[in-house]
């Protein structure tokens, strides 16, 4: 290896060090503010959300007239024509005897000199005018061009058209309020994602707490186990001591070192689970600065229960897929009922195109498919069969939902009443082990004595950290439950009430 690489080597590893050692101490509230800012999770079902809101603008639109401009270039395999033949077929007899054998009267005089004498011509010349303008118009209908051309076989246009819905069956209408509906649904699933968070972060940033307080318990207890172990060694030393009382010290040393490595450990795998709840470095070691906490009472289940029923948000998503199944049956039906639209277009531009064809258009249309074989009957049918289920699913989700309020309410209150018996229980242990400590230091206690009162009183401390973060987490989960989540907070600044 270069030394160049080994001293980068050695950088990074330094780097890593220091990330490690350094110590962040952080609040709950902290916490909590990092991980709905900071989480995967919640972050997704924002976007969740914010898709929703845009279906919906989406469907808002489909109310509104569309319009489109369209540029089409057509090629037909021959020219559009209508043959007029027979036309000319019938008029050239009639013009051709009429030019000859025709006699007429009553031609007006064109000269204004002789018109007021003679206004009309006399017959003969009446009949002579008339035979030439029908000789000559023989002429032209015989020259004249009777394959009338209608359309060239290529042309192009460039036309803007429009179409306005004005009667769906409630089609639209379903379409709108099933996209709102998604939209609340969507904010449902929010709200349940950050109870989850929430529970989770208390769970570990407690869990965290509690593993710090054992770690400096077990640390406490070490240092107890290493001070009686050296005076247990004076002792026996001085042959005050038998050997089985100073062996004794030294198992329970050992043991005191074993369960004070294995807080250290568990400290630490607790120390990643914050971090990746919050979404920070897990080289951080975290201190969290609010304490484990418990209250003397909460609310009644009753109380719990109805919040449940106003505020749970994975009730509410039933409630909302009960809506739309509601409106995908009204969807279903509008396709038995007929559908109304105005439409009209305007040709903008156009290359060959006919002039005998229309610049613009406009209208109404109606269509009604009046057979269309029994899908659409079943397809309706199919759809109040899914309504009618998600209403059974509501039912059953009400029962789960009040028993698991149930069982962590009275969990709470089982750790409520542990906690009060452990109070107590601390205090008496602790004295023990002072007594028990000052009496083998005079002499009047065996080392058994001393080092079953220190990890009695050990004992008790932990068991009293482990039931307030027991009481934390059944909290959580409750309020959780609840659908108050926030409430969280309320309870943590009551410490002790």
């Amino acid at each position: 290896m270069s030394r160049g690489l080994l001293l980068a080597v050695l950088f990074l590893c330094g780097i890593i060090l220091r990330a490690q050692d350094e110590v962040v101490r952080i609040t709950f509230d902290a916490a909590l503010e990092a991980t709905l800012n900071n989480n995967e999770v919640l972050q997704q079902a924002v976007w969740q959300k914010r898709q929703a809101e845009s279906e919906w603008k989406a469907v808002r639109s489909l109310r509104l007239p569309q319009l489109t401009l369209s540029l089409n270039y057509v090629k037909l395999s021959d020219d559009i024509t209508i043959d007029m033949h027979g036309v000319r077929d019938a008029i050239t007899p009639l013009y051709g005897a009429m030019s000859q054998y025709g006699v007429f009267s009553g031609v007006p005089n064109p000269d204004p000199a002789t018109s007021g004498a003679m206004p009309v011509l006399p017959d003969n010349v009446s009949t002579q005018i008339v035979r030439q303008q029908l000789a000559d118009g023989l002429v032209k209908v015989e020259n004249a061009e009777w394959d009338k051309l209608i359309q060239k076989s290529q042309f192009g246009m460039m036309s803007a058209g429009v179409t306005w819905p004005l009667f769906t069956g409630g089609k639209i209408k379903a379409a709108n309020a099933a996209a709102k509906i998604k939209i609340n649904e969507a904010a449902e699933v929010e709200r349940q994602k950050t109870g989850e968070l929430m529970s989770e972060l208390v769970e570990r940033y407690f869990g965290l707490a509690l593993a710090l307080e054992a770690e400096q318990v077990r640390s406490e207890v070490l240092s107890a186990m290493e001070a009686h172990l050296s005076d247990a060694e004076k002792l026996y030393k001085e042959g005050m001591l038998p050997k089985a009382e100073f062996l004794h010290a030294q198992v329970y040393h050992a043991q005191a070192d074993r369960e004070y490595k294995k807080s250290v450990r568990d400290r630490r795998v607790i120390n990643e689970a914050l971090a990746n709840s919050m979404a920070q470095s897990p080289e951080l070691s975290y201190q969290p600065l609010t304490s484990l906490f418990y209250n003397h009472s909460i609310e009644s289940a009753t109380f719990f229960k109805l919040q449940a029923q106003a505020s749970n948000p994975l009730l509410q998503q039933v409630a909302a897929k009960k809506n739309l199944a509601h409106q995908a049956t009204r969807a279903e039906r509008s396709g038995m009922l007929p559908t109304v639209a105005a439409f009209g277009s305007y040709n903008i531009a156009n290359v060959d195109l006919s002039p005998n064809i229309s610049d613009y258009m406009a209208g109404i249309t109606l269509s009604w498919k009046i057979f269309g074989g029994t899908s659409a009957r079943h397809k309706y049918q199919s759809a109040r069969f899914v309504e009618e289920q998600v209403g059974q699913v509501r039912s059953k989700a009400v029962r789960d939902l009040g028993m698991g309020i149930e069982k962590y309410h009275q969990e709470i209150q089982m750790i409520l009443e542990q906690l009060h018996e452990l109070v107590t229980a601390e205090a008496f242990a602790d004295e023990y082990y002072r007594v028990r400590k000052k009496a083998f230091n005079e002499g009047m206690a065996t080392s058994t004595e001393v080092t079953d009162a220190s990890l009695a009183a050990a004992k008790v401390r932990i068991e009293k950290l482990e039931a307030m973060y027991q009481y934390d987490v059944a909290l959580a989960r409750l309020l959780e439950l609840a659908g108050i989540p926030e409430y969280f907070p309320n309870y943590l600044a009551k410490n002790g009430q």
